[in-house]
């Protein structure tokens, strides 16, 4: 079923009739562009309103944030008690998945979608105990905030200086049933900030010198609209009559070296573009004589490894080709694959004697004329 994405707040009503259509469970995501916007106060009111209509609803887990309003929004649902790991010597709760998946409601609330659990759990991450409960047919209600998308990482990173440890599979959050986009203009939510809602007084200092500038919410804000549109665009294709789906879907090409700088940069922008254009994406590595596995060192293998890694966990198709000439192993590739967009590095400097050869950025752009090429 197509994603169902809108910058309104959907009723639970409309909710709950999506719920009614299939076995396997539902996912609804209230997306923020920070900490503090409302999103844990949002999905606590949703479970209200649903439990008042009858449905079978509980708190799976809630993260403490010591938030009043925010706890008091748990009122009489029912909650799952967490299980307490011990690590370190230190006492850590998580959502008990297991108790979870043997109460089977209709609809659990789970917070923190991006979370990474404690070690010893069954999951690493808290995305893909969700996973384990759609799939037993329960339906889930969660949060997360939009920096800890995969794809945003370097552009987060760009435009806040802070580097997100936390990060979710932009694959998971276009699988979304409905994404409800929790706005909060950034001097509304450095007033929260300011009087204690967020964060203790004592860290709001901090917190103001670092992450919560006027600059960072701001531009945080513009990436989570910009989001919300794109998957209520992904929708509104994904529902569009066949032809008119043909012609809006690409289909997106990146080209991966062993040598070349900042790989995941590439592949965040070409996931990015794929999204937006409702399309699949490859990350394509041509093995040359060069590279063959007696030849390439170990440090290029690896980074050629880690990169693929990467690509597959942002939902990209990893294909590995081996050819004596790289420019003509993809230019085959691009053409029998339809290939619509290429993302490629920017060129570096020719070695002495490829110094007469055309560089492949020269035989891409001449061989594939209809295509688009992206320099990033």
């Amino acid at each position: 079923m197509a994603a169902e994405t809108s910058t309104a707040k959907p009723t639970a009503e409309d909710f709950l009739s999506i719920i009614r259509e299939q076995q396997r469970g539902k996912l609804k995501v209230y997306l923020g562009s920070s900490p503090g916007v409302g999103k844990t106060y949002e999905m606590l009111m949703e479970g209200t309103r649903l439990k008042k209509r009858g449905v079978d609803v509980v708190v799976g887990y809630v993260e403490p944030h010591d938030r009043p309003e925010t706890t008091a929004q748990i009122g009489d649902l029912e909650v799952i008690p967490p299980r307490t790991v011990k690590y370190h010597d230190v006492t850590l709760q998580e959502m008990d998945l297991d108790a979870l998946l043997a109460r089977k409601p209709m609809v659990a609330l789970v917070d923190e979608l991006a979370h990474t659990n404690a070690p010893g759990s069954k999951n690493r991450k808290r995305y893909e105990d969700i996973q384990d409960l759609l799939a037993a047919g329960i339906n889930v209600i969660s949060t997360v905030n939009i920096q800890h998308l995969e794809s945003l990482y370097n552009i987060v990173e760009q435009a806040t200086g802070v580097r997100v440890k936390e990060r979710v599979p932009d694959e998971v959050i276009a699988q979304a049933d409905q994404i409800v986009n929790v706005d909060l203009p950034a001097e509304d939510l450095l007033d929260r900030l300011q009087s204690g809602k967020i964060y203790p007084l004592e860290r709001v200092k901090a917190a103001m010198a670092n992450f919560f500038t006027k600059r960072n919410l701001t531009r945080l804000r513009e990436m989570t609209l910009i989001e919300s549109a794109n998957f209520l665009d992904r929708q509104e294709r994904e529902t569009a009559p066949d032809e008119a789906k043909v012609s809006a879907m690409g289909q997106v090409m990146v080209a991966i070296s062993s040598r070349g700088p900042d790989s995941e940069k590439l592949l965040r922008k070409t996931a990015r573009l794929a999204a937006q254009l409702n399309g699949n994406w490859y990350a394509v590595y041509v093995q040359t004589p060069e590279e063959s596995a007696i030849k390439i060192s170990a440090e290029d293998q690896r980074r050629v490894t880690d990169t693929l890694e990467t690509a597959q966990k942002m939902g990209g198709l990893v294909i590995l080709l081996k050819g004596e000439d790289v420019a003509e192993a993809l230019v085959a590739f691009a053409r029998e694959y339809g290939i619509t967009h290429i993302v490629v590095g920017r060129p570096g400097k020719k070695r002495p004697w490829k110094v007469f050869k055309r560089s492949l950025h020269d035989v891409l752009l001449k061989e594939l004329p209809d295509v688009d090429f992206i320099i990033a």
